[in-house]
């Protein structure tokens, strides 16, 4: 066996542990795979001769790969999106594989990774490679160009994120929760009248310049003119607690594209902000319920 051969069988030995990091830092199986290819071709280009633990290296390798791939990404959610965002809860997941929702349905979860989705690059890496992974902050650190209290500040600030809890009453939340709940049972299936129901007739429907990739904000007011807009849509959007209020999510393959914030007001919907703003993503605690 040559040399090649030698750290190509080592490099497979790793490979589903370097899989599960990507996944768990893109949120995504096809960027996964790109960042494990990369972390190949980094392997097989580099003098390993005084690398005492490779999986440990590849690690560092693959987070790396993974920290640009995730710093690339928010650079270009600061462009406009797509015109068929303009629709907010509208649009399907199309082809996703078996293999994709055997991994989104793995111990990571649906709802970690849309919250993972509002972190800062730099904050998710230290989460994931500390606190799923072990990785020590003093390995972390130099990753992310910090010191190592610093680094273990990132993981701190990312892990009350994911954490986040409520704010108000458990009562309180679950009438809200209902609320959405018949909200977006009456948008999937085109109920008018029942989305003319549980909106207040003076509501207000806000959506922000990136969804809608125009120069300004948009707002619709009036109950009908609402119900318009969210009649048989939703098929992608899910209830969410945001900042400990029932609220809304659209998140495909856990990826967060949009927050809908409700305020909901003796039982019916007063106003609902649609924001897709990456800036004001990452602000937002997140806690993704089941339907």
């Amino acid at each position: 066996m040559n040399g090649n051969d030698w750290l190509a069988e080592r490099f497979e030995e790793h490979r589903s542990h370097l899989r599960a990091v990507a996944y768990r830092m893109l949120g995504s199986l096809s960027e996964a795979d790109d960042a494990v290819q990369e972390t190949w071709l980094r392997l097989s280009r580099a003098d390993t001769s005084e690398v005492e633990h490779l999986g440990r290296w590849l690690t560092t390798v693959v987070a790396r790969v993974c920290l640009d791939l995730l710093r690339s990404r928010t650079s270009r959610r600061e462009e406009p999106l797509d015109g068929d965002r303009a629709a907010p809860i509208a649009s399907r997941a199309e082809g996703i594989n078996p293999e994709d929702e055997a991994l989104l349905a793995d111990s990571v979860g649906l709802a970690l990774l849309v919250v993972l989705e509002t972190l800062a690059p730099a904050e998710r890496l230290a989460f994931v490679l500390h606190d799923l992974f072990a990785v020590p902050f003093d390995e972390i650190a130099p990753i992310v160009g910090r010191s190592p209290t610093a680094a273990r500040q990132l993981a701190s600030r990312a892990r009350r994120r994911v954490q986040g809890t409520a704010t108000i009453p458990e009562a309180d939340l679950s009438r809200q929760r209902a609320v959405v709940d018949a909200f977006l049972t009456a948008s999937r299936g085109g109920d008018f009248g029942a989305l003319l129901a549980l909106l207040d007739p003076d509501v207000v429907f806000r959506v922000d310049r990136v969804a809608l990739r125009m120069d300004s904000d948009v707002e619709v007011r009036g109950a009908a003119a609402v119900a318009k807009q969210f009649s048989r849509r939703a098929q992608l959007a899910r209830p969410a607690l945001v900042n400990g209020v029932a609220g809304i999510v659209v998140a495909p393959r856990g990826e967060l594209q949009m927050v809908l914030r409700l305020t909901i007001t003796g039982g019916r919907i007063t106003e609902i902000e649609a924001i897709a703003d990456p800036a004001r993503l990452r602000q937002f605690d997140l806690a993704v319920l089941g339907d």
